[in-house]
């Protein structure tokens, strides 16, 4: 019994001093509030555990929100499309000096106006930089590929009908050739295709003219439509029409092949869904086109299989 009672008291007291600890310690918070010397001097505990919230990673804006109120997040703009890598500069080809082929003419290399700011596919109009070469002095006549046929059993034009020449065209420029017809034929002769630079080169010279005898238009110079024949015309009927280096039949008559797939020139901003390595260039115009279509800077285009009746070639080396 005085066990229990001692006991008792012992945890009585246990509980009134925890009692008067509580009293004590409130006193002391009391007088620091009203500003007393002492609570001034207590120490502060510091939080150095640095508090940061991780946001989680999404394409989603997060929202702002001012005064309550959610503002509207701005949207993003469309993304450009990015267009074909453009090639800057046509196929470059080799140097060559004169030729001792009666039937090429030789272009001296140099500086020279290539384009213009007539058509977007020719701009811009600029100086560039080109090797000498030699070029055929007329377009690929039916006589010259009826040879190329011959020696190799390559399928002839579709208008020769039975592999037989149209009378009276033996001297008119072959016609109804693809880009790989006219490309075999060149390796076969020894020669090559020209590139889109050199052809211009040898229709137009150093100074940017617009046809190959100069600014101005005469029919009297090239088989176009103002002409009136309607058809092919011998290779060497216009030589009044001839370039600087003396090339005949340049333009009209028929468009010509060259080696250069049709691109963008350099330093334009012009696009076409055909620019790339899809469809090779073919200049010059033909009988069928007008006289703003038959200068030294027109261009066509047409995938390599492609034949027609107003499309021909000449070869370069």
């Amino acid at each position: 019994m005085r066990l229990r009672l001692g006991t008792r008291y012992l945890l009585l007291g246990s509980v009134l001093s925890l009692a008067l600890m509580a009293a004590l310690g409130g006193c002391s918070g009391g007088a620091g509030g009203g500003g007393g010397g002492q609570a001034g001097s207590q120490p502060t505990a510091t939080n150095t555990m640095a508090f940061k919230v991780e946001l989680p990673v999404t394409d989603t804006p997060t929202p702002v929100v001012v005064n309550g109120t959610v503002m509207p997040t701005a949207t993003p703009g469309a993304t450009g499309t990015a267009l074909p890598t453009r090639t800057p500069w046509p196929t470059k080809a080799p140097t060559s000096a004169p030729s001792d082929d009666p039937a090429m003419v030789y272009v001296p290399g140099g500086t020279f106006i290539f384009g213009s700011m007539d058509k977007a596919e020719e701009s811009p109009r600029q100086e560039a930089q080109i090797d000498g070469f030699n070029i055929d002095s007329y377009p690929v006549t039916n006589t010259d590929y009826q040879a190329y046929v011959q020696a190799t059993g390559a399928e002839a034009p579709r208008h020769w009908e039975g592999g037989v020449i149209p009378a009276g065209k033996e001297n008119h420029p072959v016609v109804w050739v693809s880009w790989e017809d006219a490309n075999a034929y060149c390796a076969w002769a020894g020669k090559r295709l020209p590139t889109e630079m050199e052809w211009e080169k040898a229709a137009r010279g150093q100074d940017g003219r617009k046809y190959p005898w100069g600014d101005a238009f005469s029919s009297a110079n090239v088989n176009s439509s103002e002409s009136g024949l309607r058809d092919t015309s011998p290779v060497d009927r216009y030589a009044a029409g001839a370039s600087p280096y003396g090339a005949e039949d340049m333009v009209g008559n028929v468009w010509e092949w060259t080696a250069d797939w049709f691109d963008a020139y350099r330093g334009s901003l012009y696009y076409m869904d055909r620019f790339g390595e899809t469809h090779k260039v073919y200049r010059g115009g033909s009988w069928f086109d007008g006289a703003d279509s038959v200068t030294t800077t027109t261009r066509g285009s047409g995938e390599p299989a492609f034949r027609f009746s107003t499309l021909g070639f000449r070869c370069a080396r």
